[in-house]
């Protein structure tokens, strides 16, 4: 169900936070509703079953534009993407199911016990790249099929529970792989567009979503999401992954405290 709120003086801020996670957002592969529940729930104080659906409503926009620069600027692992895809709308559909079960603070904690484990994950994958082993090389391809399916499934059950995108199961899978960041962030945003296409499918259906902030935050996030793969593809990211890696988990361990103890 869409309803309006009424506008208030914070309400004029969400127009910067989207362009800000619409243009980050689509520069290290995130749809930005890992941003937007924290935003929606601790800052505006929206209930966190409004913040989920109206989150997913959001990110579409983000996620649509993002993708389709980074088809333009051939950054999509087609190869590796349709397992990711697969697996993660059996996980949105299952995910959405779960949402409907628990309470706004129940999903608020789990979000943040969820932002911290996979922190960690992409913390220890960032350190391992740095000592792989010819062992490592042989099993790559069996590597790639359960990786994609278990992170995948993952992104969806994420997607489809918090409506935060799946940004960070997807990106944990991905960056595991060995593949050029670029077409990491790329393939990021190709699978959070299918994942959350399927999720506000099924949570507009049970779920409340507030089109007022929609649009404010998507004023902004639209304009960032434009910019974001063109700023990418003219950056030299390569001798800098390890520490983008770092930071984006930083990030979510801070994010994921907040949810916590809020």
């Amino acid at each position: 169900m869409f309803f309006y709120s009424d506008i208030t003086p914070l309400y004029f801020v969400l127009p910067a936070i989207g362009f800000i996670v619409g243009l980050f957002g689509t520069m290290l592969g995130g749809g930005g509703g890992f941003i937007f529940l924290p935003v929606l729930t601790l800052l505006l104080h929206v209930p966190a079953s409004v913040a989920v659906s109206t989150s997913l409503v959001a990110t579409l926009p983000i996620c649509a534009l993002g993708t389709l620069g980074h088809v333009k600027q051939r950054n999509i692992a087609y190869t590796i993407a349709p397992v990711f895809l697969l697996a993660g709308v059996a996980g949105t559909f299952a995910g959405a199911a779960i949402a409907g079960r628990i309470s706004s603070e129940e999903l608020k904690t789990a979000f943040g016990i969820y932002a911290v484990l996979i922190s960690g994950n992409i913390f220890y994958d960032t350190w391992k790249r740095k000592k792989k082993d010819h062992t490592a090389q042989q099993r790559r391809g069996w590597t790639k099929t359960t990786k994609g399916w278990f992170f995948g499934l993952m992104a969806g059950l994420v997607t489809g529970v918090f409506g935060a995108s799946g940004t960070a199961p997807v990106l944990a899978g991905l960056l595991s792989l060995d593949i050029p960041l670029k077409r990491v962030v790329g393939t990021s945003l190709l699978v959070i567009l299918v994942n959350t296409v399927f999720a506000v499918g099924a949570h507009v259906l049970v779920g409340q979503t507030d089109l007022t902030l929609v649009y404010f935050l998507t004023a902004g996030s639209a304009l960032g999401a434009i910019a974001g793969p063109r700023l990418l593809s003219k950056s030299n990211v390569g001798s800098s992954e390890s520490k983008v890696r770092y930071g984006y988990a930083a990030v979510m361990i801070f994010i994921g405290i907040l949810m916590i103890i809020k």
